[in-house]
């Protein structure tokens, strides 16, 4: 099931303090971005975030579940949606953890050339 645009954007108001956030729909679900980095996925409507020792340590004992089938488990979140300081931090914890996305290479046929060459 396709998760509705209405969720991704309750859920990106509740963390607008986290940072640069936004999100990006990807294949029916949601990728949710905070300074560039990928911090959760909204996938049928129920946000998970990506594990972190930091987002453990915030949380205590988070619910774990794969966001889709054969995903490794993200931290379910659900009461919290409602708490945007605390969701906020977490996304903030999250991503000051994870390392900024590799560089995308060039696409296409046409490389750049050099001045005069052929």
């Amino acid at each position: 099931m396709a998760s509705r645009v209405e969720t991704a954007e309750y859920v990106l108001a509740r963390i607008a303090g986290a940072g640069n956030v936004r999100y990006r729909k990807m294949f029916g679900e949601f990728g949710v971005y905070c300074d560039d980095k990928m911090v959760a996925l909204i996938c049928d409507d129920r946000l998970y975030v990506r594990p972190t020792a930091a987002g453990r340590a915030f949380i205590g004992t988070p619910a774990e579940a794969p966001p889709y089938p054969r995903a490794k488990n993200h931290f379910l979140i659900q009461d919290q949606l409602d708490d945007p300081p605390w969701l906020a931090q977490l996304v903030q914890l999250t991503a000051a953890e994870l390392p900024l996305p590799a560089p995308k290479k060039p696409r296409g046929r046409f490389l750049a050339r050099s001045p005069g060459g052929r």
